[in-house]
């Protein structure tokens, strides 16, 4: 180890002086190090060398000094990973925004190192009491989890141990709605001022596409002629590029759509949007519309009904599942399902199909003589009450 006080010319006297601060001087890996310790205790200079050769030593053989990260807040790890979150998963960016900005606005401020298993727990507190699904919750604890890296490790097996590491969701919130209340949505949808809700409805309950795969509709990807629609971007790799027929209802819902487009922009190119942006008219078919949540909630209460908008993607699937026309094939290439759990997950078998189902179990009674053709039938003698003839 070697430490020193370098000299210098005094400029007033000319005179050669030592430095007050102690500096420190040594090789690593064929590299002279020379830097002050900033300290005028040459105990503290020598406890400084030693602290700079341990950094070096644990950086130049790959053990991550991690002090310097973990005294960074929240907040300054959260936009850090955001933005590589959005390169790497951009379907899902919207989202992550959403949670990092609740994690940011409740645990911004707070320390990396000073975030622990019961800080997690509060948080989660803290988003049940705002009204946030426990779902949602459970996403942003796994986004900050992510963040924390090899400290978020830790916390998540902590957390595991202490039965406190995701919320309990319901196993089933979804619905499907009655053929009464998809004719009155329907209907209240007509009425709406809004060009989009009408076509957007339809093509959510008769061809089951996601709220997100509606909006990024473009005109290349509906063939109105052959009666035909391909799906662009989607949630999953299977629902991408999926092809589904388009009914009599929905065909009309577009063709009717595609005339009011004509009339507002005078074409259709094929890379413009069905349902573009702008409010409160559309005004730009080059990008799509933002949202439906105004505009579906109206149409919700002035037809009487509850519900989410992606339940009338449940109806979608529920339906051809109780039409007996669509096999589970069928339905998981035209929904974009791979698995039949998620089949399940979605398709909701109504009581009156399931009354249906086992009242054709219901034996028969016999046809009296006139409506068998003359043919008496009569019902099975007890055997017991046979008498048997030698």
């Amino acid at each position: 180890m070697s430490v020193f006080r370098p000299g210098y010319i005094d400029p007033t006297s000319g005179e050669r002086k030592k430095s007050a601060v102690w500096w420190y001087s040594f090789v690593f890996s064929g590299r002279r190090i020379r830097e002050s310790s900033k300290s005028t205790r040459k105990t503290v200079a020598l406890e400084a060398e030693r602290n700079r050769r341990l950094e070096l030593e644990r950086s130049f053989n790959g053990i991550a000094d991690v002090r310097k990260e973990r005294l960074r807040t929240v907040a300054q790890i959260a936009n850090e990973f955001l933005k590589d979150y959005e390169l790497r998963n951009p379907r899902s960016a919207v989202f992550a925004e959403y949670a990092v900005g609740h994690l940011t606005r409740l645990l911004g401020k707070r320390l990396v190192v000073a975030v622990s298993s019961a800080t997690v727990t509060e948080y989660q507190t803290a988003r049940l009491k705002e009204k946030a699904a426990p779902k949602t919750v459970n996403e942003e604890v796994g986004l900050l989890l992510r963040m924390l890296n090899e400290q978020g490790d830790y916390l998540r097996a902590r957390l595991r141990r202490q039965h406190a590491l995701k919320l309990k969701t319901r196993s089933q919130i979804a619905r499907a709605f009655t053929p009464e209340e998809k004719t009155a949505l329907l209907a209240a949808a007509r009425t709406m001022r809004s060009p989009a809700i009408y076509p957007a409805l339809m093509l959510a309950l008769h061809c089951g596409l996601r709220d997100a795969e509606i909006r990024n509709l473009q005109w290349a990807r509906v063939d109105l002629f052959n009666a035909m629609l391909t799906v662009g971007d989607a949630k999953t790799e299977a629902g991408q590029g999926r092809t589904i027929p388009l009914n009599g209802d929905v065909l009309e819902a577009l063709t009717q759509h595609s005339k009011w487009f004509l009339k507002r922009f005078g074409a259709t190119e094929p890379g413009w949007y069905v349902l573009p942006a702008g409010q409160p008219q559309p005004t730009d078919p080059t990008r799509p519309m933002v949202t439906l949540k105004t505009s579906w909630a109206k149409v919700k209460k002035d037809a009487g009904v509850t519900g989410r908008w992606h339940d009338n993607r449940h109806t979608f699937i529920t339906d051809l599942a109780e039409s007996g026309e669509a096999g589970d094939e069928t339905i998981r290439d035209m929904a974009g399902h791979v698995s039949r759990q998620m089949l399940t997950h979605y398709s909701h078998i109504r009581t009156q199909a399931k009354r249906r189902a086992v009242e054709a179990l219901v034996v028969k009674p016999a046809l009296p003589a006139a409506a068998s053709g003359g043919i008496q039938i009569e019902p099975a003698k007890d055997p017991a009450k046979v008498k048997v003839l030698n």
